[in-house]
Parts: structure tokens; sequence; C-alpha cells
């Protein structure tokens, strides 16, 4: 049966039915060497998956719908389409608990910072033993400082001392979000800069390797005359 052009009408059964007339059994091989759970991917290029969302526009009911397929691609789309608007703390939770993935985590948790859900899940999340669940506070955080734009730099502050406490946890996943909240909190503004580089330069001469590797990575992108530029020039603005 020949698949019709996306549009907002679409209900889930119609985006399902797209994204399998459209899967490919090698981008899904590629992905697996990427770390992304494949075990319900259909093998859809993002670069794919957000044309779809745009042009089948938001739609709330139709992203928990999606969501609940279990299916790699879906729920990617599940986050590019849902209303953030309609996204609830208690959703947030429910989708935590099928986190399995790295890459559906920071999707995810780009929906719950436009869904302004930042003062009620990041601590709660980073808290969680959970290694994807600890990432999605994280990787709020990295999302946060780029995007919450009116939020005045010491929310941003406040997640500081989170990294620090954190920054012990070896699990890759967990490591990795704690790094690029660091650095993405550093590069948010000249007044940022300061505390995130001298924590930076606290973990780089930490005993424990997890934080060493943290901090001399953050410390290598933030002592960076380009990032020192650019936030000069911004200041300047």
């Amino acid at each position: 049966m020949a698949i019709s052009e996306p549009s907002p009408d679409w209900n889930c059964d119609d985006v399902v039915r797209w994204l399998r007339a459209h899967g490919s059994d090698e981008d899904v091989a590629g992905m697996a060497r990427f770390g992304i759970d494949t075990e319900l991917a259909l093998g859809i290029r993002n670069a794919e998956l957000r044309p779809l969302a745009r042009k089948i526009k938001r739609n709330h009911d139709r992203a928990l719908a999606l969501w609940k397929t279990g299916i790699r691609e879906a729920r990617l789309v599940a986050c590019f389409s849902d209303e953030p608007k309609k996204v609830t703390a208690k959703q947030a939770w429910l989708w935590a608990d099928d986190f399995n993935s790295w890459e559906i985590v920071d999707h995810a948790t780009g929906l719950f910072v436009e869904a302004k859900l930042h003062d009620e899940l990041i601590e709660h999340f980073v808290r969680d033993e959970r290694e994807f669940v600890r990432r999605a506070g994280f990787a709020m955080m990295a999302w946060g400082a780029v995007h919450l734009k009116k939020e005045p730099d010491s929310v941003m502050e406040g997640w500081l001392p989170l990294i620090e406490r954190h920054s012990k946890d070896e699990r890759n996943f967990v490591r990795k979000a704690v790094n690029w909240a660091l650095r993405q909190i550093g590069k948010r503004s000249m007044a940022l800069h300061t505390p995130a580089l001298a924590l930076a330069r606290k973990l780089e001469a930490s005993e424990d390797k997890t934080a060493r590797w943290i901090g001399r990575d953050a410390v290598r992108e933030l002592d960076s005359q380009k990032i020192r530029d650019r936030l000069t020039a911004r200041a300047q603005q």
C-alpha cells in the first residue's frame, strides 16, 4: 500500500507505517556502533525524522502513543513533535522509566527543558541511581544552559555542586553527561565561566580518575582563547 505524504492529520499508526516503510538495516548496524540501543530500531536517521516531525506538526496525544510503541524512531518523533506546554513531570518520569539509550535520553530531556520542568526534575534525576535517569539530569543541565535564556545565571550556578557531587560516577553515559553539563554552563556567560572553570580545574586535580577526566576535558575547552573571546564579545553586546 502506498504511503501518503506526512500530514498533521496523521495518527500514531500512520506515523509508524511511514517509519516501517523507510527503515534501513544498514543504518541499524551503524547506530549500534555508536552505542545506540537498536533492539527496536528501524534504521532511520534523525535528519529524516526531524523533517517528518515538522510535517506532522505537534500533537501531544499522538506523541504519547508513539512513545508507547517502544520503537526507537517513534520515540524520537514523539520527542520532536510533543507539545511542551502539555508535558508534565509525571509524563517525564514515566518516560524516564523506559530510558535505555543515551540518544533517546538526550532528545527527551531537550523536550523536558522546553517544557520548563528543570526545577522539578534535575535534582531528582541526578539523585536516581539508574544510569540513564542520572544522565537525564545532567543532559537537562546542558540543554538548559543553552536554551533557558530567560533564566538567571544563578540557576545554572546552582547546578555546579551537583556536578561536583557526581563527578566520580564512572559509568560511561553519566560521566560524559556530567562533562557536557559543566562545559555548557561554562560557555553560557562570562559570569558562569569563572566558577565553571574553577570547578573544572578542581576536578582535574582530583585523585579520582573519572573526575580527572571530566575536569581535564572541560578545562581544555573552557580555558581556550576561542571560548574566552566569544564570551568577551557576548558580554560587550
